[in-house]
């Protein structure tokens, strides 16, 4: 056997004998860097590859192929098959067939078995192996490509939960690239964000995210710049859909991606992985805030036990529902014709008035500040929400709307409430079957409009203020 099919560098796998000067016959005499090349291609190569003759011979044996069985191309090319040395001797005739039949089958076979390293281990290989031809179509050898069981199955594992990620997943998960834009999104990914798969691809997240972006983008670079954070981030967004805007709350978990190939880890983008969980964070927030309003009325309660005189300890229930709810509250006694029963709303005793008994201020915080209950009556114009409550005899919100601020203020000032006032609740007070008067929470631009649950919280709040109210007109008759 020649130096140069030992050294396993010649350029083309056959019977032939390699000439004197190391050049397969037919070849042309600078053929010596197509070897090196072949040579420098072989032994980059991460799998490893040997390759045979039609004798059976080994005529290549790649760095890969030293790493994982020990035997060097040197002691490995011009071997007779693998029995003897990397193979078992009662297992060579069955492995050596098998290896050999890929020249006479089409395609390529792959196989498993059990080889032998130097030092007398055994490492369990997947192979792939096909036929090579040679100029005249016939089968001149074969190459065998080859790698351990466990890290094919690695190769395999990954590949597999890859595939699995975006096709079955039940999270969303996008690929982020380096310019902070999705390049792979699966199914649930796309569903979430209200868009087709293909669609998404490419698109700055500013076109798919109302509110929540800069957060969102913020979280993107850092990871491309330290790495993964320690715990999952929960994210409140808006998400841009053919039907408006919807606010979300996502968990995500983020990965910095790096390229295996590099000597030095190179970010090739973010794996964005988010869960919708904005349910369940409503459920916790709407808890939270049961919780703490009924702790609210609890302490009222008590504080207002404490005052001697009811219309001062219905004033004290004012202050403790201001806490997280409104900016302002204000409370108007109904007040009717000297001629007729005070409280007698509704009737032909005269039109209804309502006069201010207690207000918190408008400037710096502090507790309600009484008024007279002899007082002149609000000049309300017809509509006001606080008279529509009061012949209604139930709660009434009522909203600037989307205007300018000064449009806001004029809207707020016609209605004798403070100025930065945007959003109100007027609640009736009632005890004994009827009505006593209304009390109005206001809230500035700062907060969001009164919803349902915020109107049962004031008509809560109201009935205590009621019941005191009576007990105090109660005590003056």
């Amino acid at each position: 056997m020649s130096a140069s099919r030992r050294s396993g560098t010649t350029d083309e796998l056959g019977p032939d004998e390699p000439e004197p000067d190391g050049s397969v016959s037919g070849a042309p005499e600078d053929s010596s860097g197509g070897s090196d090349l072949l040579a420098a291609l072989l032994d980059g190569m991460d799998a490893a590859l040997c390759a045979f003759d039609a004798d059976g011979v080994v005529t290549h044996w790649n760095r890969e192929a030293e790493r994982i069985l020990g035997w060097t191309a040197a002691e490995a090319v011009g071997r007779h098959g693998f029995a003897g040395w990397a193979v078992r001797s009662a297992d060579a005739e069955e492995v050596e067939g098998r290896l050999l039949s890929a020249m006479h089958a089409p395609g390529r076979q792959v196989h498993e078995f059990a080889l032998v390293t130097k030092d007398g281990g055994r490492v369990l290989v997947r192979t792939q192996s096909a036929a090579v031809r040679g100029p005249d179509g016939k089968p001149a050898g074969v190459y065998c490509a080859f790698s351990e069981v466990h890290a094919q199955i690695d190769l395999e594992r990954s590949i597999a939960l890859s595939e699995a990620l975006f096709d079955d997943a039940t999270w969303g998960v996008v690929l982020v690239d380096a310019d902070l834009r999705p390049a792979v999104v699966n199914a649930h990914a796309a569903r979430a964000l209200g868009i087709g798969r293909t669609s998404v691809l490419g698109r700055p997240l500013g076109e798919l995210l109302a509110q929540g972006v800069e957060e969102l983008e913020a979280a993107l670079t850092h990871v491309l710049a330290e790495g993964a954070p320690p715990a999952p981030a929960e994210m409140w967004v808006s998400v841009r859909t053919p039907e408006g805007e919807r606010r979300r709350c996502w968990r995500s978990w983020f990965l910095r991606l790096a390229s295996p190939l590099a000597e030095e880890p190179v970010p090739l983008g973010v794996s964005w992985m988010f869960q919708d969980v904005t349910e369940a964070k409503q459920g916790e927030q709407e808890a939270s805030l049961l919780r703490f309003r009924a702790n609210q009325l609890h302490r009222a309660a008590r504080a207002a036990a404490e005052c001697e005189d009811p219309v001062e300890a219905a004033t004290v229930h004012l202050d403790f529902a201001l806490a997280g709810f409104a900016d302002h509250a204000l409370i108007d006694r109904v007040r009717v014709a000297a001629e007729g029963p005070e409280g007698a709303v509704g009737t032909d005793a005269g039109p209804v008035r309502l006069v201010r008994i207690a207000a918190t201020p408008s400037g710096a915080p502090g507790p309600s500040l009484l008024g007279g209950a002899a007082g002149f009556p609000l000049r309300y114009e017809e509509g006001h929400p606080a008279l529509q409550c009061v012949e209604r005899a139930g709660s009434v919100r009522a909203d600037a709307g989307s205007v300018s601020a000064e449009r806001a203020r004029e809207w707020a000032l016609s209605r004798q409430w403070p100025g930065e006032c945007v959003h109100a609740l007027c609640a009736v007070l009632r005890s004994r079957g009827r009505t006593l008067g209304v009390v109005t929470f206001l809230r500035g631009a700062g907060r969001s409009r009164f919803e349902r649950s915020d109107a049962a919280y004031a008509e809560d709040v109201a009935m205590r203020i009621a019941t005191l109210l009576d007990l105090a007109g109660a005590c003056r008759r």
